[in-house]
Parts: structure tokens; C-alpha cells; sequence
């Protein structure tokens, strides 16, 4: 890729060096989530388990940040192939308005709606309300998150993803500093427990999110791209980030509302397989990090190369991305089912829990190994252009896991174990229509 060009290639070199630094990137909060998560396991069971349904809640608005900001990629790295980097400022500070938007949204209904869903919704006695005001405090953090989301869409989409690790890096030292701090209560801050967690998660996005735009600054990106440049309004723009946004929002969404419908189900269950849940959501992010990393890449580079004209080459360039994907995952999941109980001994809890955990950890990792290709074919969907085609093939696979996790966790109320199953089901439907529809070929006369 020469220097004066926002054009990529389609080689394993090229492709690793826009993946390795967004999976640093994702690897430091799956690893603050760990934490989090292992502080709160040593401070009381009840906190980890319930750390599962509001870990999942927040993770859904989570995610619709994520869709806006691949809606952004997928058109940002669209014009960085056709190197029009005077677009790109355009396509940002529009975004920032949708994302403020978004969250004001999501504090409103977090407020007014949580406290009734959840009261219904949770069995144990006193586990909504203490899961309701945690929401009340984390829920704030969507503003920082959603503004900090915004720096992947900018600096994977223009090739510069090497710059991610700083502010992720900050993050997690903050992350780690005030959760130890106001979970426990040490260095004169109050003891909150799970609350204290959501306080330090919401300093951790705001850190995360000056740095980063701090280092844009310095660097010489924002004056390149005129990131603050173009904040009137433009309706037109709008109109075109929410037209590939949209149904990525709806997908992702739609994708952790199941999910949480698979937590409040395990919820019946009782304390212990809840919180053996959060532990594999836990796992579950260790490779994903690095699994998600390449289905950013995976978007953002089959933007790119249609922007370039290149359609031949978007399917060998798939092809390359899935064996790199796939292998690194085989491995991963290798080392994980060597050291199971070692893994779980981490999070504080006995040895009752750790041995009925690890049978859902043996079917975890095959999901893993399912998800590490699946999702890359799913997000070159995504870089064609052609949103609602995922949203459609998201729509139908979770129809599916949902009837899924019903019958066998709430009808036959089989053991957890059957329950996690649901993600291999979830992989291969994703996988399948995802492979037909890029084979089928009509994408390529998509235009955005």
C-alpha cells in the first residue's frame, strides 16, 4: 500500500497488520470485563451472578453503538478505496450526532423501562432491584462509550488501526485502578460493590475516550480528515450512515436481546448456573477478541477493494481471512480445554462449580471454532454494503436460537450444558446463509 494512498491490499501481510492491533484493542476490555468480573466473584457470588444480566443489558446498547459504527466503517473505508479522504470528516461528525442521539435514547429507556422488565422477568427475591440501580449508574456511560466506539470506525476504516492500543490501554488501567478501588472500597473511596464496578466502568470509557481522541489530535488525523470541521447539519449524509446503520443496529441488537432471553432463562436455574454463564460470557470474549478483530477487518477491507473496483478479489480475500481466523482459534481453544479447571479457579468460587462448568466450557470452545469463521463471512456481508441482508440472515438465525434455548432451558429444563449448545446452532445458521448470499454474487452491483 503506498504511503499517500488510503487503498489496501489483499495480501496475509496487509491483513494482519489491520487485525493484530484491533484485536489488542478488544482483547484489553474482554480483559477488564474478566477482571471486573473476578473481583465481584471474590467479593460475593450473588454479584457475579447477577454481573450476567446486567453485563448482557449493557452490552445490547453496547451494540448498537457497534452496528453505527460498522455502518460508519463499511462507508468510510468505502471512501478511503475511492481515496476521497474529504468525505471521511463528513461521514464522522454525522455520526457523533446519531451517537448522542442513541444514548439519549438509552439512558431514557433504561430508566422508565429496566425497572419493570426486569422485576418480572428475575425470580430470586431482591435480584432485580439490586440489578435495576446498578443499570441506573452504568447506563451514563453509553455518551463516553458510543463517542469512543467512533475511533474504530475512523481508524480501521482509513487503514490506521495501529493507533487503537492507546486509548484501550488507558482504559484498562483505569478500569483495573477504580474497580479494585470502589468495588472493595480501598484508597479512602467508598466500598459500593456491584455498583463500584459500574462507577469505575463509566471513568474507564471517559479515559478511553480523551485519550484516543487526544492521540487523533496529535497525530495529525483530525486536521487530515477535517474530523471537526463539517458539525452542520447534513441530512444527506444521515440519511446514508442510517441507511447501512440501521439494520446493523437492529441486527446486533436483536442478536444480545436473545442472549439476554438465554441469561433470564439460565436465571431459573438458579444462582449457580447463572454464574457459571457470566463465567463462560467471560471465556467466550477471550477469543473472541481476536476472532471479532478479523470480522472488523473482514468489512472493512471487502469496503475497500469494492470501492477500488476490485469484486474478483473479494472472495479469495475472504478465503485468506478465515484460515488465519480459524487457525488462530483451533489453537486458543486447545489451551483453554488443557487448563479448564485452572481457568475457572480464578473467579473464587468452589469446586462444586468448577466441575459442573467444565462440560459447558468442552461445548463452548466448539462454538468458538464455529463462530472464528462464520463471522467473518457474516461481515463481508456487512462491507458489501448490503445491511439488511444481514439483518435478514441475523433475523432467521436468531428465530431459531431462540425457539432453541426455550424449549431445551424453560419446556425440558435440561442441564446448562444443552443450553450453551444453542451457540453451535447460532454459528453454523449464520455461517450458511451468509456463504450462499456472497457465492450468489448479486452483491457486486450494490453501490453506497
Amino acid at each position: 500500500m503506498a504511503a499517500d494512498t488510503l487503498q489496501v491490499e489483499t495480501s496475509y501481510r496487509q491483513i494482519v497488520k489491520l487485525a493484530l492491533p484491533i484485536s489488542f484493542a478488544m482483547l484489553i476490555p474482554q480483559f477488564n470485563f474478566i477482571v471486573t468480573n473476578i473481583f465481584l466473584g471474590h467479593f460475593t457470588q450473588q454479584s457475579l451472578a447477577i454481573a450476567g444480566i446486567t453485563g448482557v443489558y449493557y452490552l445490547i446498547f453496547a451494540m448498537i453503538g457497534f452496528g453505527l459504527n460498522n455502518g460508519l466503517q463499511a462507508l468510510i473505508a468505502r471512501r478511503a478505496g475511492e481515496n476521497r479522504p474529504d468525505e471521511i470528516g463528513k461521514i464522522f461528525s454525522q455520526g457523533v450526532y446519531i451517537a448522542i442521539g442513541i444514548a439519549v435514547i438509552g439512558v431514557a429507556l433504561t430508566w422508565l423501562l429496566a425497572p419493570v422488565i426486569l422485576d418480572r422477568v428475575i425470580h430470586e427475591t431482591g435480584v432485580a432491584a439490586i440489578a435495576t440501580k446498578f443499570l441506573k449508574i452504568r447506563i451514563w456511560g453509553l455518551f463516553f462509550l458510543y463517542i469512543y466506539q467512533m475511533r474504530n470506525a475512523l481508524l480501521v476504516g482509513t487503514n490506521q488501526s495501529r493507533y487503537l492500543v492507546f486509548g484501550t490501554f488507558a482504559e484498562a488501567v483505569a478500569n483495573i485502578i477504580f474497580d479494585y478501588s470502589f468495588i472493595f472500597g480501598h484508597f479512602g473511596l467508598p466500598r459500593l460493590g456491584l455498583d463500584g464496578a459500574a462507577v469505575a466502568s463509566i471513568i474507564a470509557e471517559f479515559t478511553g475516550m480523551f485519550v484516543i481522541f487526544l492521540v487523533i489530535w496529535r497525530n495529525g488525523i483530525s486536521s487530515r480528515f477535517g474530523l471537526f470541521s463539517h458539525f452542520g447539519w447534513n441530512a444527506t449524509i444521515v440519511r446514508q450512515i442510517l441507511s447501512i446503520s440501521t439494520p446493523l443496529i437492529f441486527q446486533l441488537a436483536a442478536s444480545l436481546i436473545s442472549w439476554e432471553f438465554f441469561y433470564i432463562l439460565v436465571e431459573h436455574h438458579g444462582q449457580q448456573a447463572l454464574a457459571i454463564s457470566n463465567v463462560m460470557r467471560n471465556i467466550f470474549g477471550i477469543l473472541g477478541c481476536i476472532t471479532w478483530a478479523f470480522a472488523a477487518t473482514t468489512a472493512a477491507m471487502v469496503s475497500n477493494i469494492i470501492g477500488q473496483g476490485k469484486q474478483d478479489k473479494v472472495q479469495p480475500l475472504i478465503g485468506k481471512i478465515m484460515r488465519i481466523s480459524t487457525s488462530a482459534a483451533i489453537i486458543v481453544c486447545i489451551v483453554i480445554n488443557l487448563i479448564p479447571a485452572t481457568l475457572l479457579s480464578a473467579f473464587g468460587q468452589d469446586q462444586s462449580f468448577i466441575d459442573h462448568a467444565i462440560p459447558v466450557v468442552r461445548v463452548l470452545t466448539v462454538a468458538m471454532v464455529l463462530m472464528s469463521f462464520s463471522t467473518i463471512w457474516l461481515n463481508a456481508v456487512t462491507g458489501t454494503g448490503n445491511s439488511r441482508i444481514t439483518l435478514g440472515i441475523e433475523a432467521i438465525t436468531i428465530v431459531l436460537y431462540s425457539i432453541y434455548i426455550y424449549v431445551v432451558l424453560e419446556k425440558f429444563f435440561l442441564p446448562i450444558t444443552f443450553g450453551w449448545m444453542s451457540e453451535w446452532l447460532y454459528w453454523i445458521s449464520l455461517f450458511s446463509l451468509s456463504f450462499v448470499y456472497i457465492k450468489g454474487g448479486r452483491w457486486k452491483a450494490k453501490v453506497i
